[in-house]
């Protein structure tokens, strides 16, 4: 049976899909919006990270997973939600997850008047719809202003219905909570039509052997943004946070924008991002500011400072259709003896996909900032069994090979604060991609992981050859015991890790032994 059309509650107004000046002029009204020196709107909210605490799959079969809520404490948000909208000035946003007339998912936002910033974001990231029949697929319901009931979280959730394609949130002013709403759905469409959703960046690079299309897996905060938009070679990015990579090879992008931190943001070292974000039809969320001066340093208030800019403000490949990838990197900032870069083989590279370590930011709240962190696919936004994302990955790999690497984005041989470490640099990641690409790097065999690590990468000098390889790092200082403890630990605790997915390949448990 076809699934029915859902229908909007009704609210005491609705503007529909609004220009982006009429959204601007909503959003400034807003007492919390301030114009900058730039000739846009930085927005200081309640809520400063996504909510992981309070997002609940809507179901009456718990996979033991994801947190849940019956279809009865489900309707009751729902009532709740729709009696409150009844009395507000709501605004709709429609528009496109995707932009393949083959792959896209027809979207819609329902959002309080009140916080037209978060409608103003939300279309930027939205592919245009171009036509008339507009049916949305997936929506997302959004009140900001009103505190949940039931005893949720502090008062906020977000309800997610995968069966209905609906996903309610309540009293949180974030704007990832939109963004991630429908591209959340979005990832369980795209198993279901065979295929697994990426939560990366997508970049095209040209080099001598032809274009090399690169996808760069990785937790928000960790370098994924960055990656995507450093210009080797004048690459262009396609995408920076979602792509759905299909059974038959092909890739398809997801939105039409990007929602970066602004963090440390500067224009010697991420000129393009420094740029999009700090011209008028950007907006800003939570970045430090005095009079109409920003401060992207200043993390006084929250280190998840974030802006959204759409990509026809920067050059981009953002529409061009992908027919496949040749490398995938996943991104892990890691502090101990992790290289800068390692190329993965087989089904040990299923098997780091699935172990998605790194070190957690403030995109994942306090809960998650600055601890170690395993997180299948790096994606804490798939609302299905992480044992089936570990398992397509392996059959998506076999059927469309790809180069897969694991890259470091943060030190070697301690924290930052450690003398004796070494930080991974934009410089040295950069050299990485640009010699995965080109197929430049040398390589050597790792005894202690199996992987191969890089002997040689052209614009790495060689006094920073212990980014390359840990080991050697550890030995100088005179500390391979302890290197050789975390070896024996990383070993044991990466196989506890996977055992506990009981319907993940044996063959991917198996290659981290």
């Amino acid at each position: 049976m076809a699934k029915m059309a859902f229908r909007l509650p009704p609210a005491a107004s609705v503007i529909e899909n609004p220009s982006p000046e009429q959204l601007k002029e909503l959003a400034a009204r807003m007492p919390n919006a301030r114009p900058t020196r730039y000739g846009n709107l930085n927005v200081n909210t309640e809520v400063v990270n996504r909510l992981k605490r309070s997002t609940f799959i809507v179901t009456d079969e718990p996979d033991g997973q994801n947190q849940s809520i019956s279809r009865e404490d489900g309707l009751k948000v729902a009532e709740q939600q729709d009696a409150y909208i009844r009395d507000q000035d709501m605004v709709v946003i429609d528009g496109y997850i995707g932009n393949d007339p083959e792959f896209r998912t027809a979207a819609r936002l329902y959002v309080e008047a009140a916080n037209a910033n978060i409608a103003g974001m939300q279309q930027q990231l939205y592919f245009d719809r171009d036509d008339e029949q507009f049916e949305p697929e997936l929506t997302v319901i959004y009140t900001p202003n009103l505190k949940a009931k039931g005893g949720y979280p502090d008062d906020r959730l977000i309800a997610v219905d995968l069966e209905q394609g609906v996903t309610r949130v309540l009293n949180s002013d974030y704007f990832g909570e939109s963004k991630k709403g429908g591209l959340r759905m979005w990832n369980k469409l795209v198993y279901d039509r065979g295929g697994i959703p990426l939560h990366a960046g997508c970049k095209i690079i040209p080099t001598e052997r032809g274009k090399r299309v690169g996808l760069i897996v990785g937790l928000s905060g960790t370098g994924k943004t960055t990656t995507t938009f450093t210009r080797q070679n004048g690459s262009l990015p396609v995408q920076d946070d979602f792509v759905a990579w299909m059974a038959d090879g092909r890739v398809f992008a997801t939105e039409n924008g990007c929602f970066a931190k602004t963090f440390g943001l500067n224009q010697k070292d991420e000129p393009t991002i420094h740029g999009a974000v700090t011209q008028p039809r950007s907006y800003l969320e939570n970045v430090s500011q005095t009079g109409d001066d920003v401060d992207f340093y200043d993390t006084s208030y929250t280190k998840n400072g974030r802006a959204t800019f759409p990509f026809d403000v920067i050059e981009s490949a953002a529409t061009r259709p992908i027919d496949d990838a040749h490398f995938l990197l996943i991104l892990n900032r890691n502090q101990n003896i992790i290289p800068a870069v390692a190329k993965l083989e087989g089904p040990q590279a299923a098997a780091f996909f699935m172990l998605g370590e790194t070190t957690g930011t403030s995109a994942g709240g306090a809960a998650e900032e600055g601890k170690f962190l395993r997180v299948p696919g790096t994606n804490p936004f798939f609302p299905l069994p992480h044992d089936l994302q570990g398992n397509r990955f392996l059959e998506l790999l076999a059927d469309n090979p790809l180069e897969v690497y694991l890259m470091n984005t943060g030190t070697v041989g301690g924290k930052a604060e450690d003398e004796r470490s070494k930080k991974v640099r934009i410089p040295h990641s950069s050299a990485i991609v640009e010699g995965v690409a080109e197929g430049t790097i040398t390589w050597e065999r790792d005894d202690d992981f199996g992987y191969l690590v890089a002997a040689d990468v052209p614009g790495i000098d060689r006094e920073d050859l212990d980014v390359l390889q840990p080991r050697r790092l550890y030995e100088a200082q005179g500390r391979l015991d302890e290197y050789k403890a975390l070896v024996e630990r990383f070993h044991r605790e990466r196989t506890e890790f996977l055992q506990d997915f009981p319907s993940l390949s044996d063959e991917i448990v198996a290659a981290v032994g």
